[in-house]
């Protein structure tokens, strides 16, 4: 009675390692390697000489990138089973990852010799070293792949397989009738299906990218990647039909940290900022250190959405002191410079205006921004820079009018570079003769270089905002006719000497000003200038 109960349990035993290893290879065809290799490791502790399951094993290690850790595990394998065909490709396959060709070659040769390139499974596993690995010769995985299949024409693996060497010398015809073919083996062989969509998704051909991924997961619901590039495909597109399919993909596929940052970044694009922060508060509490920078970020910016400024003032800085700067966005420096500004913090809110302008691609934004900027300088009474970000604002713009043109000029003049008013409002007045601001800003630009009236710089342009001021019957230009007139009766009197000149101006000030008790003085002095004169060449 015991020996029955003894060989039951053996038996179960038995049943229990081969259903793992069965179990271990349809968790890596749903890429779930470190589910796999967990499945692996238990089946390895109870049956070591399980050669298949140290080729999974190795399968799954290179699979998540850790090739330096398979070597040293193969190692540990007892000495028996050395020798087998799956774990010589195994070998194979991780020195082919080390980039240790030959000696990887070697260990394929032997096993290629031991079972006489007969049996399909070790020729694709030995084909399928060749196709993951970055220095794996994909023609020599072809060639493994046909014999195969000569043995076992209904494998949709083999075929899939085979697919994926021709994609890996870029021949995609050749990769789509190899997919096909899986699928005719295997209706339900959804990473056939997968594979065919990708394909299309290196085309970007969406339309058939589509339809091949919907067929995967109608094939086989289970089938976690499809659910990812369907997620990726609606991300910019359908936000809540993103987040759909990654919660799907999510519940699928093994646990990652990936995932966790995929599913805080989907929280914040359908605008679940609440969650997303809670999210990305427990990656920051969990990670700590590891935390990448644009998880600082998110919060950042769900705590603006959400008005929470202060928040998001604190987890930008954060944000701005982890990131190196090849991450930085233009929209990055704004919101900091929106939040400087904000707080009354005028310098740096400049500071990072004038950095956002610059990486800036849309030329809206930029114009937008250019036009702060100036307002920013004209708080700080910089008008130096005022005129600056002004002018960039106007040579910008399509849309830039004659205001936009005078208070570029009217900066540079309150800055007290009259030498640059003169050229924008020379602009002004090219663009807008019959105005006479350009005219008249010209003059008074003029009269600040030229204060002695020595080289009369000012004179033509005063002369031009008379012309046009005794046109205006709606006497709109009267102050500016009057400074003409003062003006020019000044450079009169004082240049040239022309006292009866002086006074015609003055007369024509006062026929606009009647009550303007300084001209009537001068005009009472030029005449009795006049009148001394006559009387002293009269004697």
């Amino acid at each position: 009675m015991k020996k029955i109960i003894s060989i039951s349990i053996f038996f179960i035993c038995i049943s229990s390692v081969a259903q793992n290893v069965k179990d271990a290879k349809k968790l890596l065809y749903y890429k779930k390697s470190q589910t796999a290799q967990e499945v692996l490791h238990q089946v390895l502790m109870s049956e070591p000489h399980n050669d298949e399951a140290w080729y999974l094993l190795t399968e799954a290690y290179c699979s998540q990138g850790a090739k330096d850790k398979i070597l040293d595990r193969l190692r540990t394998a007892p000495e028996e089973i050395r020798t087998e065909p799956y774990f010589l490709a195994a070998m194979g396959m991780a020195l082919l990852q080390q980039s240790e060709i030959s000696e990887a070659e070697r260990y394929f040769s032997q096993v290629l010799e031991k079972t006489k390139y007969k049996s399909p499974k070790i020729l694709l596993a030995v084909a399928r070293a060749k196709v993951i690995a970055e220095k794996g010769d994909a023609n020599q995985a072809i060639d493994l792949l046909i014999k195969a299949i000569k043995k076992d024409k209904n494998n949709p693996e083999l075929y899939t397989e085979l697919g994926k060497a021709y994609r890996k010398l870029l021949n995609g015809t050749e990769a789509f009738k190899a997919f096909g073919q899986a699928i005719n083996a295997d209706k339900q062989f959804a990473e056939a299906y997968y594979l065919t969509g990708m394909i299309f998704r290196t085309q970007n051909n969406s339309d058939l990218y589509l339809e091949y991924f919907n067929k995967a997961i109608t094939a086989d619901p289970n089938y976690a990647p499809a659910y990812y590039q369907l997620y990726f495909h609606y991300y910019f597109r359908n936000g809540n039909t993103a987040k759909s399919y990654l919660e799907k993909y999510i519940t699928l596929s093994d646990h990652s940290i990936q995932n966790d940052y995929d599913y805080t970044d989907i929280l914040y694009l359908t605008k679940n900022y609440k969650e997303a922060i809670a999210h990305a508060t427990r990656l920051i509490e969990t990670q700590k250190d590891m935390t990448p920078a644009r998880i600082y970020k998110l919060i950042a910016y769900s705590y603006e959405e959400s008005n929470d400024h202060k928040m998001s003032f604190d987890y930008m800085l954060r944000y701005f002191d982890k990131a190196p700067d090849s991450i930085l966005i233009a929209k990055d420096f704004i919101l900091l410079a929106e939040l400087y500004h904000e707080k009354q913090k005028i310098d740096s809110a400049i500071f990072f205006y004038r950095v956002g302008a610059e990486l800036e691609q849309d030329k809206n934004s930029v114009i937008k921004y250019y036009k702060t900027l100036a307002e920013l300088s004209r708080q700080q009474k910089d008008y130096r820079e005022m005129a600056y970000w002004l002018g960039k604002y106007y040579n910008a713009n399509e849309k830039s009018t004659n205001i936009d043109l005078f208070n570029w000029g009217i900066a540079w003049f309150q800055s007290g570079n009259f030498q640059k008013s003169d050229s924008v409002f020379a602009i002004y007045s090219e663009k807008y003769p019959d105005q006479d601001f350009g005219h008249y800003w010209r003059a008074r630009s003029n009269a600040a270089i030229d204060t002695s009236m020595e080289s009369g710089l000012a004179v033509p342009h005063y002369f031009k905002v008379i012309e046009i001021g005794e046109r205006d019957t709606t006497m709109k230009s009267k102050k500016h006719l009057i400074e003409a007139y003062g003006y020019l009766a000044g450079y009169e009197a004082n240049q040239n000497k022309n006292y009866e000149a002086a006074i015609e101006y003055f007369e024509k000030l006062l026929q606009l000003d009647p009550d303007n008790e300084q001209a009537k003085k001068y005009v009472q002095i030029l005449k009795e200038t006049i009148a001394k004169k006559e009387v002293l060449t009269d004697s």
